[in-house]
């Protein structure tokens, strides 16, 4: 499981695309925060100033960027395009079969990849993080929360590359997976509470739901158990899916 898992993380890091995708997030995601503190500087702090207003950095800037779409949809996009040839490109390159034709349970080989790309995705959602803990050189900032921000962000990738890898257990062409990951990640992400009745089905499903208190600084473990259960889930469709592959010949 151990050796997949390094074969995947290095075949993603040798990867032009994932370089070039890390490049291009991280310039969007600097963009967008440097907007935020901005704003802060020039419209918010003098009114909380006058105001004597208990907000600050932590919630005024660090809160709407980790917790903000531009992240959190490019969240998505970065999970479907590291995880889209998981299983798709072995399938299409034929070199699929010559893996299960190896002694391994077919668990360990979907989780030796799931854990391979997890770490590719969640090296690349740390260096954002990195970006408002850096102000803690210049202010004073609420480090639990970061962390907690961290994360809740973690667990949701978790979540996301999950749903990728078996869309790419189901089909042999990446693409078709990369779009069918990003519509199921935004459907999570999107998915949100339209009655008025709190704490229902919906409420239940909803990723933003889950995600809304960890970012917030408040941790439950319903919350951190729905995102464990719905990784737990993906991870159990993907190794049926390749055992049925195992089955009738990949």
């Amino acid at each position: 499981m151990w050796l997949i898992a390094g074969r995947e993380l290095r075949g993603l890091l040798a990867a032009p695309s994932t370089w070039l995708l890390a490049a291009l997030s991280q310039f969007l995601l600097a963009w967008y925060f440097m907007v935020l503190l901005d704003r802060y500087r020039i419209e918010l702090q003098p009114r909380l100033v006058a105001s004597n207003s208990a907000l600050g950095v932590t919630d005024l800037v660090i809160a709407p960027f980790l917790g903000g779409m531009p992240l959190l949809v490019l969240l998505v996009l970065a999970a479907a395009l590291l995880a889209m040839g998981t299983v798709a490109s072995e399938r299409r390159g034929g070199t699929l079969a010559l893996l299960l034709s190896a002694p391994l349970a077919s668990w360990r080989i979907v989780l030796g990849k799931y854990l391979g790309t997890l770490a590719v995705v969640a090296g690349l959602l740390t260096l954002w993080w990195l970006m408002p803990l850096s102000l803690m050189a210049v202010t004073a900032i609420d480090p639990l929360r970061l962390l907690l921000a961290l994360l809740a962000l973690w667990l949701f990738a978790a979540v996301l590359v999950g749903v990728v890898l078996f869309a790419s257990a189901c089909t042999e062409v990446p693409a078709v997976a990369a779009m069918s990951g990003f519509a199921a990640g935004l459907f999570l992400l999107l998915f949100a509470r339209t009655s008025g009745v709190p704490g229902g089905v919906l409420d239940a499903l909803s990723a933003t739901a889950h995600l809304r208190p960890l970012l917030e600084g408040r941790l439950s473990s319903a919350d951190v158990v729905y995102f464990l259960l719905a990784a737990g889930l993906f991870i159990v469709l993907a190794v049926l899916r390749l055992r049925q592959l195992r089955g009738v010949g990949a």
